[in-house]
């Protein structure tokens, strides 16, 4: 089992970094609750945004009666109107994620809480879920869900090893909300990520898809007469390691990136592989607001 103290997830310095941030949809959603976010939808609200036409069946209410006096024609004034979001962070939680030091399983939960909580303190609809674990995963709203939030992710198994599919496909089913879902796995699935990834496009979420991998997955030291183990399904291979099958190794794992990169990007879901070295306000702050997720 995974045991992971929820201290451990985020410093005190990662929250004020994070506070400053919020999530950003790529597409437009209609909240269901008044949130902290500026929608570019035009609604009602106390901030003013633009004027239309005045058409019959109007809201009276919000035509501008000093210009008519000027103009002698009815305009309407718009607001920008505030909405929620809905945010789900789905984290990998199969026994491949184990792997290194620190786990990748511990850096999804990192990145997992990290984003969560920019999404609490924006007032958005927050929930994080292991893949596949059988475990109830609450909605979360407002920063004084923080040690909730925490209390949670660290809470996540690591021997989980219900194929990504069928995770995803469960997830779908059990939750009908849109916005932005983030997907954190490292893709070691032999069943394939294809069908789980058209599950989430089906519900027309804003998906991103973090590939996480361990330093010693991108560059091996390894040589010598080995016996390799699958932690999954317990298949076995024996090797001898030498440079040409370092060589090989590499070039499979770049084209397994590439493959993974354009396949998503034919179905809008933005894409990006890191290495658990990277650290996790790095990623968020840097590198995630280069591909839009927040800013």
């Amino acid at each position: 089992m995974n045991k992971v103290s929820p201290d451990s997830l985020l410093t005190p310095q990662m929250l004020a970094q994070l506070e400053r941030l919020e999530l950003v949809s790529r597409k437009i959603f209609r909240g269901q609750l008044k949130g902290e976010r500026r929608s570019r939808r035009k609604g009602q609200s106390v901030e003013f945004a633009d004027y239309r036409n005045y058409v019959p069946g109007d809201d009276l209410r919000f035509l501008d009666w000093n210009l008519y006096a000027r103009l002698d024609k009815f305009f309407l004034k718009l607001f920008l109107e505030e909405e929620d979001l809905h945010f789900y962070a789905l984290v990998d939680c199969s026994e491949s994620m184990s792997f290194g030091d620190p786990s990748k399983l511990f850096y999804a939960q990192q990145l997992a809480a990290a984003l969560g909580y920019i999404g609490l303190v924006r007032a958005d609809r927050v929930k994080v879920e292991p893949l596949g674990a059988n475990m109830e995963s609450p909605v979360l709203r407002g920063r004084a869900s923080l040690f909730r939030l925490l209390q949670h992710v660290s809470s996540f198994p690591s021997n989980v090893n219900t194929p990504l599919d069928q995770s995803i496909k469960s997830f779908s089913l059990r939750n009908s909300g849109r916005g932005i879902v983030v997907l954190i796995t490292d893709l070691m699935d032999k069943s394939g990520y294809d069908q789980a990834l058209r599950y989430l496009v089906a519900r027309d979420l804003d998906i991103y898809l973090i590939h996480v991998l361990s330093p010693v997955e991108i560059e091996p030291d390894l040589a010598g007469d080995l016996k390799l183990i699958d932690c999954e399904d317990g298949d076995i291979a024996e090797i001898s390691v030498s440079q040409r099958l370092i060589d090989r190794y590499r070039a499979t794992l770049a084209s397994f990136i590439e493959t993974a990169r354009e396949y998503c990007s034919r179905r809008g879901i933005a894409y990006m592989m890191t290495s658990t070295e990277r650290p996790v306000e790095r990623l968020v702050s840097r590198y995630l607001r280069q591909r839009g997720l927040v800013r």
